[in-house]
């Protein structure tokens, strides 16, 4: 059977090149200004854990990155193995840490049809070990959430979404794909179909009801070059997508914001730019 022809690269990607540049240099200041180790990632077997794993070794050296495969009792056991293909490619240290009990002794109360529901209790578990591994290691715990998902809202708050930097947070699902090639990750990564693996069966592009091809280039044009309705539909956008996927960004912008915090005098935000007083 002949090799599949790649998809076309769109010409709003960047160039993985720079991205990888950019994000490297990223990495490497930020983890000299929090005077930590290094990096611990979970690494689900998907191609975004591996692609921000991947950028963290070239920024700082494989001894300085820690993978943490997380399963619970329903994922796929192919997504061990890519995790660990990814960790070997990488020359990463890897360990395993199974979430089932700790889940399960939350989730004896939850219904087992609460899939949504179920899946946050596992993303946040996920956290939490994450997290107690980046105290034990002297580490910053790497994100691994891309900007379609951010957009979308498709992510766990205190969850998926829940770190302490990350690399990819502003490349689309198609760049992190094109990323994923230029740093040669394993083409199983490459090949499969987006999962959270929160439970048997689950794929991203089914709950979305739209692919990522497609998705990105939506809200490229919608939110990168602020085209409105009509120029959308130009561009052969159906108007129900389009409506659909703009509600969608605009009702999920809270998962994208730290929690507000009412305003008072006299006290000012200690992060502001210098001068900045509170109103």
């Amino acid at each position: 059977m002949p090799a599949a022809t790649p998809a076309p690269v769109p010409a709003w990607a960047i160039d993985p090149g720079q991205a990888q540049e950019r994000c490297t240099r990223f990495l490497r200041d930020q983890l000299e200004a929090s005077g930590r180790r290094g990096f611990v990632i979970g690494l689900s077997g998907g191609i975004d854990s591996a692609v921000a794993a991947g950028l963290a070794v070239a920024a700082v050296g494989a001894d300085r990155v820690r993978g943490i495969m997380l399963p619970y009792a329903t994922s796929s056991a192919s997504s061990l193995t890519d995790a660990r293909a990814v960790a070997d490619r990488l020359c990463m240290t890897v360990e395993k840490v199974d979430i089932t009990p700790m889940a399960d002794a939350f989730l004896a109360d939850v219904p087992a049809g609460e899939r949504l529901r179920r899946g946050n209790v596992m993303a946040r578990c996920r956290m939490v070990v994450l997290y107690d591994r980046s105290a034990r290691d002297d580490a910053l715990v790497l994100g691994t959430g891309n900007r379609t998902e951010g957009l979308l809202g498709y992510t766990t708050m205190y969850g998926d979404n829940a770190c302490a930097l990350n690399p990819i947070g502003q490349l689309y699902k198609t760049e992190v794909r094109l990323l994923a090639a230029h740093l040669g990750l394993p083409a199983a990564v490459l090949e499969k179909a987006p999962s959270a693996d929160l439970w048997e069966g689950q794929a991203d592009e089914d709950e979305l009801g739209v692919t990522y091809a497609e998705v990105d280039r939506l809200l490229h044009a919608l939110v990168d070059d602020g085209l409105g309705e009509r120029q959308l539909a130009a561009l052969g956008f159906a108007p129900a997508l389009v409506a659909r996927i703009a509600s969608r960004v605009r009702a999920m912008a809270f998962k994208r914001r730290l929690p507000p915090v009412a305003d008072m005098p006299g006290r000012p935000d200690p992060d502001a730019p210098a001068g900045a007083v509170a109103s």
